[in-house]
């Protein structure tokens, strides 16, 4: 079809046909996961299946596998739940030292070809520590942090929860970009890491916490947490700039019958660097974290820095009062389509600049969608070569699928693949 009503945000697509999936998961395996005391599946990759649709009644723990798919990415997962919460929900789980002990592994084939992927919970961690701790490992080898996974593989995802992102609080819409970020520049998750890290031992110190020093320690180590907080908030904000326009670009150019979002980061930090040079930049908010020394104490906050940020979205086409419609103004089904339609153009983007297109994790993403975005949707993810994973309660609804994904039903913690 030709391309129509640009000047409304909307365009059209014809579909396009199904092509083989190239990277994704060929297996994942579960120990104690939520509802899931055991549990593994082969994807079908090397059959040439691209999708993988779960199905099953409310609570049958669809949702659950997509989760534990998000954790092989940087983060806490699509539900940013608790380490400790996420452990299998039953009494003899509870007992014994290794109570608790939950785990996801997978296998991943891209372009560095197979790589065995595991993370879990670490039981001897609150012991021995004093606090939860998350193990990951990469061919059996242990990471750092999680930010290790981004180096391998990008992973997003599109839940209900999700459909409140433009009215939630910042810190929601913050996430959601760095995860954007992370697709299109793996080392920003290293920088974001180092960024928090750095910050949650400044205000460690502020409150007192630290080993008993003189005045002239703890004044050094404050400037050396400043100086390595403002380097890598430079760094962060540069790289999220640089992904917005690039993503606003991309949406520009898409075609799909979804509306066009505009794109846009807002924070000091952003003012400073689109006025002054990078150094600049960095100098000026090193000073700002000295002066508010005292404040963050006394606030049990951090006033200046990337964290502070948020990402702005808005509707194509639409005005309110002069002004473009701000996302959070928009109905339900708007917002969802606004999702996608962000969510496609990092794909696209993604795969372009990684050689390799994301795993996408799509939790009851046709709700909201009318049958032409329904399967307008599909059709771009057979075009993309993504694999998918897609939950919902009516199998029906993924009928165009048939062939190109692998079906699965999930029942009280069981997976019984269809095909």
């Amino acid at each position: 079809m030709a391309i129509a009503e640009r000047d409304s945000g909307l365009i059209e697509t014809a579909p396009r046909r199904s092509t083989r999936v190239a990277n994704g998961f060929s297996h994942l395996g579960l120990t104690r996961f939520r509802n899931f005391r055991e549990a593994s599946l082969e994807t079908g990759l090397d059959e040439g299946f691209g999708a993988v649709v779960l199905t099953g009644g409310n609570g049958a723990g669809k949702s659950n596998l997509l989760e534990a798919l998000s954790y092989l990415a940087p983060g806490s997962g699509l539900r940013q739940a608790g380490i400790a919460e996420v452990a299998l929900r039953q009494p003899d789980n509870f007992s014994g030292s290794q109570g608790m002990a939950w785990a996801v592994h997978a296998r991943y084939l891209g372009l560095g070809g197979e790589h065995a992927l595991g993370t879990g919970r670490d039981p001897l961690a609150p012991a021995q520590q004093g606090r939860e701790r998350r193990l990951s490992r990469v061919n059996g080898a242990p990471l750092r942090s999680q930010a290790g996974f981004a180096e391998i593989l990008n992973v997003l995802w599109l839940t209900p929860q999700m459909d409140r992102l433009f009215s939630e609080a910042a810190a929601s819409r913050r996430r959601f970009l760095d995860r954007l970020v992370y697709g299109l520049d793996p080392a920003h998750a290293s920088r974001v890491s180092a960024y928090e890290q750095a910050m949650r031992e400044r205000a460690r110190i502020l409150r007192g916490e630290a080993p008993e020093s003189t005045g002239t320690d703890r004044a050094a180590w404050l400037a050396g947490l400043e100086q390595e907080m403002a380097a890598q908030a430079i760094a962060i904000a540069a790289a999220r700039q640089d992904s917005v326009t690039a993503l606003n670009a991309a949406i520009a150019d898409a075609v799909g019958p979804f509306p066009q979002a505009g794109l846009a980061v807002a924070g000091a930090v952003e003012e400073a660097l689109g006025a002054m040079t990078a150094l600049e930049a960095e100098e000026w908010l090193k000073r700002r974290l000295d002066e508010a020394r005292i404040g963050d104490a006394e606030a049990g906050a951090t006033q200046w820095g990337t964290h502070r940020s948020d990402l702005v979205v808005t509707l194509a086409g639409r005005h309110l009062g002069g002004e473009r419609l701000k996302a959070g103004d928009c109905s339900t089904g708007e917002q969802k389509a606004l999702l996608i339609s962000v969510i496609l153009a990092e794909a696209r983007l993604s795969a372009r600049r990684r050689g390799e297109a994301p795993v996408l994790l799509l939790d009851e993403v046709t709700a909201h969608l009318d049958g032409t975005r329904r399967e307008a949707l599909f059709a771009e993810l057979q075009a993309l070569r993504a694999q998918c994973w897609l939950t919902g309660t009516e199998r029906g609804l993924f009928q165009s699928l048939h062939g190109w994904a692998r079906f699965v039903t999930v029942q009280d913690g069981r997976l019984t693949p269809e095909n």
